[in-house]
């Protein structure tokens, strides 16, 4: 039986997402297809024989709570253990809404001193890894450890967007930076963390901490706790901004791709759509291309990824883009560099994300200026309109949204925001 139990984050709203968390909490994003994110931590906790896990939701959760139900695909619908959706809530010393990662485990903590597992093993929601987590917990055991830090490499470029570490020869973790502009160090905490369960109460008992990265290791790190840091050599991504959400899709279409979700000794379990095979028409060209269970192609998709349900049409083209469930690019349609949400339908002769014009998007600016044109769940691309790049179509948009435009420049808004 192991000694840990794990709490999963999943409440964050990730503005720097756009369109794709209008509607839903960042961990019910889509990706690869056929998956959520919320699908790598839990299959992690399970593959190691993980089977108690809380996660902790407050930002439209409807949906994720709609994915989980009671953990079948992750065989957590237990009687003991299992998993548990933790919601916020009004009343005693420590409800009302969460303010990070930190205040979101503090308003649980009635839950964590009920578990009789003596380590807490806290998760992003929002990651795409997999991981054995009993290594690490051993290691953690063995240290004899108050906080033990997930950490990898990156790539010295990227190293603004992560908490950096700096760690002695015996694993000793000795310093924390937060999103350092400048910086030698390479090694980037993973937001996992695994917690002797008496200190993490202490912790967060006598404190007003709001978040584990900024915040809470800072403070252990300052004090007498014994912290450590865990290196782990495989595949990570954190896909919080637009552009990584959109390489880490596109880097499954590599010959041999970094995170194999081919793996029968890995399994990322997901709750499965019930829907006939993938069809292929005759007239039908398909290049480097994932597609998912129910989807019918009949024209030219390439470099893309599809999820289940999506219908292109004879003459539509699809390149390089993301496609969500049950959208449908009719005839005539040429869809670029895009990442188009649930249910959406791009009318006959629609371009999207066409031209050369890489203007960015004048309200997300740092997020969006790469080319990347993103339409929101359940919008209607009009007849013949041509979208440029940059553009952000926002959720249940239609022909009114529009108006009278028939073109619609590169870096523009359509619709109006649901947040």
């Amino acid at each position: 039986m192991t000694r840990a139990f794990a709490m999963i984050m999943a409440g964050g709203s990730s503005e720097s997402l756009s369109i794709l968390t209008e509607t839903r909490a960042e961990p019910a994003t889509p990706f690869g297809g056929k998956f959520r994110l919320i699908d790598f931590p839990l299959s992690n906790c399970v593959n190691s024989e993980i089977y108690n896990v809380a996660v902790l939701t407050q930002y439209r959760p409807r949906s994720l709570n709609d994915h989980i139900g009671i953990g079948k695909p992750w065989d957590l619908d237990r009687a003991s253990g299992g998993v548990r959706l933790l919601q916020p809530y009004r009343g005693g010393p420590y409800g009302d809404w969460q303010l990070g990662t930190a205040d979101a485990v503090r308003r649980n903590l009635d839950f964590v001193q009920q578990q009789s597992e003596e380590h807490v093993i806290v998760l992003a929601g929002d990651h795409i890894y997999l991981m054995d987590y009993r290594p690490m917990l051993r290691q953690h055991i063995q240290n004899n450890a108050d906080l033990t830090v997930a950490v990898r490499r990156v790539n010295l470029h990227d190293t603004h967007r992560y908490g950096i570490v700096s760690v002695a020869a015996d694993d000793r973790l000795v310093d924390f930076r937060e999103k350092p502009r400048r910086t030698r160090e390479t090694l980037a905490s993973m937001g996992i963390y695994i917690f002797r369960k008496d200190v993490l109460v202490d912790v967060l008992m006598n404190s007003d901490h709001i978040d584990f990265g900024k915040h809470v290791l800072p403070a252990m790190l300052g004090g007498q706790h014994a912290v450590y840091a865990y290196t782990f050599p495989g595949y990570w991504a954190d896909v919080g901004t637009v552009q990584a959400y959109w390489e880490a899709n596109m880097s499954l279409l590599a010959e041999n791709p970094a995170l194999d979700l081919y793996d029968p000794e890995w399994v990322v379990h997901t709750r499965s759509e019930e829907r006939a095979p993938c069809k292929i028409g005759p007239n039908a060209q398909t290049i480097s291309t994932l597609l998912s269970n129910g989807c019918r192609v009949e024209g030219v998709v390439e470099r893309s990824v599809l999820s289940p349900g999506v219908y292109v049409a004879e003459g539509a083209v699809v390149r390089d883009s993301i496609i969500f469930n049950d959208a449908v690019i009719e005839a005539g349609a040429v869809v670029e560099r895009c990442i188009i949400d649930k249910r959406v339908r791009v009318e006959k002769g629609a371009k999207v994300g066409h031209g050369d014009d890489n203007t960015p998007n004048k309200a997300m600016p740092e997020q969006i200026n790469t080319g990347l044109t993103m339409v929101g769940k359940g919008s209607i691309i009009p007849e013949d309109v041509v979208i440029g790049r940059n553009v952000v179509v926002h959720p249940y948009s239609e022909a009114a949204a529009f108006g009278k435009r028939k073109r619609v420049a590169s870096g523009a808004d359509v619709g109006k925001s649901m947040r």
